[in-house]
Order: structure tokens, then sequence, then C-alpha cells
């Protein structure tokens, strides 16, 4: 197999909408907008916002409405959901928003979808109003929502604005469900590898050995997501990376909590257990200045073999936030 280079495959971005302790939800979305207009500029391929409830440092709940706004406020990036939780949802609900999208902003929206709740199991039934939230069904709820799509089958009920629109459909997971099921459906595959990584190699074996040609696509696609924390300097770059830490430090302690400034000490903070899962949670995270991430994100690259890759970064401060993200489009077109 020919060894991939970075400046030959395509580089966008994951934002979590990051609400830091002291903001709002508001100039979290004004952050969102702006970092999407730098990252067309920079030349990203696509900009994903992921559905999250119930979360003190995340904006994006009302996913749908958020890309509207970055779609309105950029000209050509995509723009799309990295993912929607599709168990939350009706399907005809989520095929009618995402057809006015792709009306509104043509040939620019994606839809990712996911099939775990992205949230507790309370707000799960406060989404839903059933227990049941296991996304055994998702198959059938993904059968349902392409058929909203599809203009051929007259239908009792129709997806208006959505019928007959080409509104490119990803499957996300983090685990083996939604890699063999993308596969199968001849779908294109993102894996969440910047918070389950040890399933990564697994995931897009699984994926590429279960895939069957479609009318989407002739051979696999897949994408991989990838925590980046750049700065100038790898000692920077450590440091701004403790915001991250301490967000998923707050989660495994069931307290989630606003995006953290940095701090000069995390052992004074998490436990020798704490460290030691989260080390593993965050184990293909790179930190570190431009060299580092150049070469780390090759090194990714060649065991992944990833067709893309969808960069975040939780980074308190916004400037902060742009240069990393800046950094990380210099070193991938060299």
């Amino acid at each position: 197999m020919s060894k991939k280079q970075l400046n030959h495959i395509s580089f966008s971005i994951l934002d979590l909408a990051p609400i830091t302790v002291g903001g709002s939800a508001s100039e979290s979305l004004r952050n969102t907008l702006d970092l999407a207009q730098h990252a067309e500029r920079w030349g990203y391929n696509r900009f994903w916002l992921a559905e999250h409830h119930n979360m003190p440092g995340i904006a994006s709940s009302a996913t749908s409405i958020v890309i509207g706004h970055v779609a309105a406020g950029t000209s050509k990036i995509r723009v799309g959901s990295g993912g929607i939780m599709l168990p939350n949802h009706a399907p005809l609900v989520i095929a009618e928003q995402f057809g006015t999208l792709e009306s509104l902003f043509p040939g620019r929206i994606d839809l990712g979808l996911g099939r775990a709740p992205g949230t507790d199991q309370l707000t799960a039934f406060a989404l839903r109003r059933e227990r049941r939230s296991d996304g055994q069904d998702f198959p059938e709820q993904l059968a349902e929502l392409r058929d909203f799509f599809n203009p051929v089958e007259m239908k009792p009920v129709r997806a208006i604005p959505g019928e007959g629109l080409n509104v490119p459909i990803w499957l996300l997971g983090s685990s083996g469900f939604s890699a063999q099921l993308a596969g199968q459906l001849g779908l294109p595959f993102a894996f969440a590898s910047h918070f389950s990584p040890e399933n990564t190699l697994a995931a897009l074996d699984l994926y590429r050995r279960s895939f069957r040609p479609s009318e989407v696509l002739e051979k696999p696609y897949a994408m991989v997501g990838v925590n980046v924390i750049a700065a100038e300097t790898d000692e920077r770059a450590k440091y701004l990376a403790t915001s991250m830490q301490q967000q998923f430090l707050n989660l495994v302690r069931n307290k989630p909590t606003p995006l953290q400034p940095p701090v000069e000490d995390m052992d004074s903070l998490w436990s020798v257990y704490e460290k030691a899962m989260l080390e593993k949670q965050l184990g293909s995270s790179i930190i570190g200045g431009p060299d580092k991430v150049k070469n780390k994100l090759q090194q990714f690259l060649d065991e992944t073999q990833a067709d893309e890759m969808i960069v975040n970064a939780m980074i308190y401060d916004h400037q902060e936030r742009l240069r990393s993200f800046e950094i990380v489009a210099e070193v991938t077109k060299g």
C-alpha cells in the first residue's frame, strides 16, 4: 500500500461550540462562526457541529440551527453534523431540517448520524419521551430517513423540503456497529478516534472489509477524528491542552462544566487512576509545536490510511484556538 501524504488528503474541523468559564452561549456561537470563516480561508474541507445536550460547556445542542448560522456566514466550506444523534429525533424531522438546509445552501450540507444519545439517560428521556435508548433500531431509523430523501416511491408522508435532494449521509461511530453498517450500505464512515482511540484500527478494518459498492460510493471513504492542540512551542501546546484534560476529567467525574482555563499542573487536579484513564481515552491526541504536530499527523495517517481527518481542539482562549487550527492548515499543506 502506497504511503499517503498529509497534503494528499482533506482536513476538516469538528467544532463543539465550547462555552468557557465566564462566557456565554452567545459568545460561543459568535466564535464558532468566526472559526468557520477562518477555516474557509485556510482551505479546510468541512465544518461539522455535534449534538450534545445538558452540557454546560457545549452550545451546539440545536445543531441544525447552528449549521444554518455557520452556512449563512460562509460561502464555500461544507457545513454539517458530526453528528445528529438520530435516535433522539423522528427521521421525518431530520429529513425536513436537512432538506431545508440543503435548499438554502445547495451542495454544501452534510448529514453525519450517530446512534448514541449524546447525553445522559435522564436527558435522553426528556428528548425522546421513552426509556429505550440503546440504539438497536438505528438501522430501521436510518432506512426511514433515507427513504424520505428518495423521490422514486409515492409515499403518504413526504419530507418537503427534503424529497429528491442529495444530502450526503455519513455514519459516525466509536465502535464496530456503525462501521459495519456503513460498509454494508456503501456509505462514508467517520470514526471518533478523538475519544475512542483503542477501537480505531479495528473499526476501520471492519468498515473496509464490510464495504459493498453503492450508488453513493464505489470504494470505502473513511474519516477519522483527532484532537490537535497546536501552538508555537511544545510547552505552550501542553499548557493549552490542560483545558481539554480538565473537560474530560469532569466528564469522568459526571460533573460536566464550562471549558476551564489552562493550568500549570494537572497532577494537583487528578488522581493517579484518573490520569491513567484519561491518558488512555485521549491517547491519540496530538499536542505540540508545528514540527511535532506534522510528524504525529503523518504517523496517524500511516496507521489509519484515512481518506480525511477531522480535527477537534478544545482550547480556552479563542485566539489561541484559531492559531491552533491555522498551524494544522499550514503543516498539512507543505
